[in-house]
């Protein structure tokens, strides 16, 4: 038997009952409520659709300062600037009302009962409202500053009394952020606000003190480094550990900034007196940024700018005295060190990275300085186009004085070479090959030597590139050393156009060796292409010049340049790997032969040349690979033809077209025996069409009896050669133009039939044919049927 409980166990126990039944009750009232709006808006709910309504909160559940976090975080954003709006309103409007008193009074109690809410606040656990009614609290204290300097010190310089302010302001809000971190939970503003505040104390302190461009290059660097210091050792504290990271932005702006003010004012300097003042700045900086990269494990920037800021220091002190070119060869030899440190071990990871960086940004800037006097030098001689073998060379102007530029471009070459070295990349090797050959290749034309001497330096820089291509085993290295010797030969081909001795002198030698090249079995195969194709170039380009310099005519041109195409045809298997590049290049020359022989005007000399390729082309076309070129040469016969006959003033179409249908029909017939599957109209439809069509055309405006004549005929004949070989391309071909050619002839009589007839007639007669058909549709249907399949079974 159960023993009764005491009346006060009993009394819980009842309250607790109630509280659950109530909390039933409530809950079973909203649901009600759910499913009528449910079924008023939508009709009946469907099966199996049963849960609270979205945002209902079963009772008994502890109540939370907000639902959504989101929406809490907008309402005390909103009250925080409410209060700062109406804080701003009372300083600024409301403030001369009060007496001195009373302005101390409501300023200090409203500032103290700002910052003085958060401690409860946060012992409660509303760190959202914690952290709105501190924000107020702080912007307070800015407050109190401005009214302090508006009543109490209104002689004051106002940046002084700034720089005053935000040091004394960033002191108060971290120590209180701090005293808050002790024993509450920390506030994510007042450290930040603190920072934020204390980056403009001691920039504001020496635009006050008048301290110059250097000075306020100092306070920045100043700044910048207590930040740093900041940053390293805030880790170890609750309250600053979570801003940590976001220190090290004002930290990086602010040195940034002494960086630059530092460069531009030793850039600036007129005389080496003027350089060592922001020389000290910049290795200060320098310094600064070793020091942090060497603390910090991921700093690598601030050693990055560290090195930028010692090159600039140490170049900057030689500049000066220097010409502009030779001022980059001084910065580039104090960034070269700097690479050095990727063979550097006992230094750390991040130090290591930022200096190497910043010593490979110098050179990569230096080199492009160099390119900025290269690039002239090489496009001066497109003036040579203007007047070709004048013996006026083009001198280059470059903006650097000419040793110099060779030096900087030479220079990096090596630092990129060693570099290489160092990694054990190809990639560095790369940009050492295009830098070497610029340098080299560029030298001779700088530094203003005699002609001659320009042309063998760079012939043989060209060479030599090309040799490094055949023999280099890294294709990227290959590839480069490929752009930079076809570039070279371009360029120094191009310069050669000034001179008949200087043109016969180097394309003959580039020609060779590009011979050479692709005759070179261990070169890669791309590359011993390119060279056979350079090589048909200037053996076309040779044979042109040697025409010019003889003074022959226009029109005789093309002859010698045919002996290209005729030798790269007869050579044919004999040239291997490179026989398809050297067939294209070619052909390719073929093509100014035959532009030279039409700007000759004179038909008998292009005829020639069309003839003479057709035979090259017939020649290739006997060996078994060469087959197509056989229809080049037949295209190539008939143009030769046509030009004859244009010459000699034939005008009758079949004069032009029977050249062509005869060859063709032939073709034709010798691919249907070898092939009888294969289509009329495949082997005989052009042909037909050739002369067909052409004729047909001149037969409508003719108007004599003989070309109709003899085209019905012709017609007649290939309609029954169709229909006895059951061929379906003559048969067709031939019947269209033998109607085509009764029409025309029956023509006039139709029309003065037409013309005697009554004008009822015509209709009623076409009245009478489509009744005709319409009776007969089904049956005319299935003739149509059998008449597309008899044409379909013919060949």
């Amino acid at each position: 038997m159960n023993k009764p409980l005491p009346p006060a166990e009993e009394l819980a126990l009842i309250d607790r009952e109630l509280a659950q039944l109530d909390s039933r009750r409530l809950y079973l009232l909203t649901r009600r409520d759910w499913l009528l709006r449910l079924l008023r808006s939508t009709g009946p709910a469907p099966a199996g659709v049963w849960g609270p309504p979205a945002g209902w909160v079963a009772p008994g559940t502890p109540a939370k300062e907000s639902s959504a976090p989101s929406a809490q975080n907008v309402l005390l954003a909103l009250g925080a600037v409410l209060l700062a709006v109406a804080a701003l309103a009372f300083t600024l409007v409301s403030w001369g009302s009060l007496g001195i008193a009373g302005r101390s009074a409501v300023l200090a109690a409203v500032t103290a009962a700002a910052l003085g809410a958060p401690v409860p606040l946060l012992r409660r656990g509303l760190r959202s409202t914690a952290e709105s009614v501190a924000a107020v609290g702080l912007l307070l204290t800015a407050l109190d500053a401005y009214a302090l300097y508006a009543v109490a010190l209104p002689d004051t310089d106002p940046l002084g009394y700034a720089a005053a302010a935000t040091a004394v302001g960033a002191a108060a809000w971290a120590g209180y952020g701090l005293v808050l971190a002790r024993r509450l939970p920390p506030l994510r503003i007042p450290v930040p606000a603190a920072v934020l505040a204390a980056q403009w104390s001691l920039p504001l302190a020496a635009l006050a003190a008048q301290a110059g461009p250097l000075g306020l290059g100092w306070a920045l660097l100043a700044t910048a480094g207590l930040d740093a210091a900041f940053a390293l050792r805030a880790r170890a504290l609750p309250a600053t550990a979570a801003w940590s990271p976001a220190v090290w932005v004002p930290a990086g702006v602010l040195g940034a900034g002494a960086l630059l003010i530092g460069a531009v004012r030793s850039w600036s300097a007129d005389s080496a007196g003027g350089t060592p003042a922001p020389g000290a700045l910049l290795l200060a900086v320098a310094a600064l940024g070793v020091t942090v990269a060497w603390r910090a494990p991921r700093a690598w920037f601030a050693a990055f700018a560290g090195g930028l800021a010692a090159v600039v220091a140490f170049g900057g002190a030689a500049r000066p005295g220097l010409d502009p070119g030779w001022a980059v060869v001084a910065h580039l030899l104090v960034a070269l060190p700097l690479l050095a440190a990727v063979r550097a071990p006992w230094l750390p990871g991040p130090v290591r990275r930022g200096l190497s960086w910043a010593g490979a940004l110098v050179a990569a800037l230096a080199a492009l300085a160099g390119w900025s006097a290269v690039a002239p030098a090489l496009l001066a001689r497109f003036g040579v186009l203007d007047e070709v073998w004048a013996v006026t060379t083009p001198a280059a102007d470059p903006f650097w004085p000419g040793a110099a530029v060779p030096v900087v471009l030479l220079v990096t070459a090596g630092a990129a070479w060693w570099l290489s070295r160092a990694l054990a990349r190809p990639e560095p090797l790369v940009v050492a090959a295009v830098l070497g050959w610029s340098g080299l290749f560029t030298a001779p034309m700088l530094l203003g030597v005699p002609v001659a001497a320009v042309f063998a330096v760079q012939l043989a820089v060209t060479m030599g590139a090309g040799v490094l291509v055949l023999r280099s085993r890294a294709r990227g290295v290959a590839v480069a050393a490929g752009i930079c010797a076809l570039a070279g030969a371009a360029n120094v081909s191009l310069g050669a156009l000034d001179g008949r001795v200087a043109t016969f002198a180097v394309w003959g030698l580039l020609g060779a060796g590009c011979a050479v090249g692709a005759a070179y079995g261990p070169a890669p195969r791309w590359a011993r292409s390119w060279a056979a194709v350079c090589a048909v170039g200037y053996a076309t380009g040779v044979l042109v010049a040697v025409c010019a310099a003889v003074e022959a005519a226009l029109s005789w041109w093309s002859l010698p340049v045919l002996a290209v195409p005729a030798a790269v045809a007869a050579l044919g298997p004999r040239l291997g790997a490179v026989r398809v590049p050297a067939e294209v290049s070619a052909a390719a020359a073929g093509v100014p032969a035959v532009a030279l022989a039409v700007a000759g005007r004179q038909a008998g000399i292009l005829a020639l040349v069309l003839a003479l390729a057709g035979v090259i082309c017939a020649g290739a076309a006997v060996r078994a690979d060469r087959r197509r070129l056989g229809w080049a040469a037949g295209a190539l016969f008939a143009l030769a033809t046509w030009v004859r006959l244009a010459e000699a003033g034939v005008t009758a179409p079949e004069a032009y077209t029977l050249p062509v249908t005869v060859p063709a029909l032939a073709v034709g017939l010798l691919r249907r025996r070898k092939d009888p599957q294969c289509s009329s109209w495949t082997a005989y439809g052009p042909g037909l069409a050739a002369t067909l069509l052409p004729s047909l055309l001149a037969a409508w405006g003719d108007p004599y009896w003989l070309r109709p004549l003899l085209l019905g005929l012709a017609a007649l004949a290939v309609t029954l050669a169709g229909a006895h070989r059951r061929l379906q391309a003559p048969l067709l071909l031939g019947g269209a133009v033998l109607a085509s050619v009764a029409l025309h002839e029956l023509a006039p009589y139709v029309v003065q039939v037409v013309g005697v007839l009554p004008r009822w007639l015509p209709p009623a007669l076409a009245g009478l044919l489509l009744l005709a058909v319409g009776a007969t549709y089904e049956k005319r249907l299935r003739e149509a049927r059998r008449l597309r399949d008899a044409l379909g079974r013919l060949g």
